[in-house]
């Protein structure tokens, strides 16, 4: 099932499987995706597609610096529910949704940022001391502007801790523009030929619940985390010269969930140490904070990160240098 939603979306948005797998990793992994890329890369159809795809609920909410939290998540309204008698009634915002696309959310206010905290975490809205639950399954998936960053407001760390990835949306190559403005006038997206019922849905969701986490892979993502940070016992070198605060453990949570999603698309019923390296860098490239000799040295977190996974020995074994582990033939 996994494969043919994958074969919908890469039919119908063109040249970035890539990014389409880890989009589908997140959904699956029941988190929240940040896509950052410039204006016109498709953000906005990306997840308009997914929700085309799988039957959910979408809302797209423009996020302005004069957009009020209750613009979000709803507000009471006073309306007279019989004659003579008057009340406050909770009107829903759009938050109560399946799919919530928040476009350029680092342009509203840290005040309506930070309303999405709950709904994030808790997938609840908490109002006047009423909380409510919001429809399952609940994703945000934010949209942000790498430039033309007058008049914004960069995300807290505590934001973006809530989000499961940030994935970089690059611009497609020359063939794929090409084959954009040939097969498609003014660029329209074709519907999908096959949908997911919402009982598919859950019936991967109770899958990726069954998707073993073997004690070694376990062990290797939590050396992996506890590497980000200085001065830990595997820290490399990078780490150590560039990163002020390394990853904190919800990026352990996130990889190990991530993990599993990709063990499920890969046809995979336990998750090997492939599986923690093809999700590691978008789960921590924005939960390490480096410092400014790296923005100096022109070091980025995808460096940091790759770095690190690229150099850690996966079963913490410290062997000699002229000794290698082999698979039993």
């Amino acid at each position: 099932m996994s494969a043919r939603i994958l074969a919908q979306m890469d039919s119908i948005l063109l040249g970035r499987a890539e990014l389409h797998r880890l989009v589908l990793i997140g959904v699956l992994s029941q988190g929240h995706v940040l896509l950052e890329g410039l204006p016109g890369l498709g953000k906005t159809a990306l997840v308009r597609t997914i929700g085309r795809i799988m039957k959910l609920d979408f809302r797209r909410v423009q996020f302005t610096p004069d957009l009020m939290p209750g613009d979000i998540l709803g507000t009471h309204i006073l309306q007279e529910t019989s004659p003579g008698h008057r009340e406050m009634v909770f009107q829903p915002g759009p938050v109560f949704t399946n799919i919530l696309l928040a476009d350029e959310i680092n342009r509203a206010s840290p005040k309506t940022q930070s309303a999405l905290l709950e709904t994030m975490q808790e997938a609840t809205v908490t109002l006047l001391g009423t909380t409510r639950k919001l429809p399952r399954p609940f994703f945000v998936l934010a949209s942000q502007n790498p430039i033309e960053l007058e008049g914004t407001y960069p995300l807290p760390e505590a934001q973006l801790d809530r989000f499961l990835f940030r994935l970089l949306v690059n611009n497609v190559d020359a063939g794929v523009l090409h084959q954009i403005i040939a097969d498609r006038r003014r660029g329209e997206l074709p519907e999908p030929t096959w949908q997911l019922e919402r009982d598919q849905l859950e019936n991967l969701f109770r899958t990726m619940d069954r998707i073993f986490l073997p004690k070694p892979v376990a062990q290797y993502i939590s050396r992996v985390v506890a590497a980000t940070h200085r001065d830990a016992a595997e820290a490399t070198e990078l780490v150590n010269r560039y990163v002020t605060y390394g990853a904190s453990p919800r990026a352990a949570i996130a990889i190990a969930e991530a993990a599993r999603a990709h063990a499920l698309i890969a046809g995979r019923p336990t998750v090997g140490f492939e599986d923690v390296k093809a999700v590691a860098q978008p789960v921590m490239n924005h939960r390490i904070i480096l410092n400014y000799q790296a923005r100096f040295d022109r070091v980025d977190t995808t460096a940091v990160v790759n770095d690190l996974v690229g150099k850690l020995d996966e079963t913490g074994l410290k062997l000699p240098a002229d000794v290698k582990l082999e698979t039993a033939a």
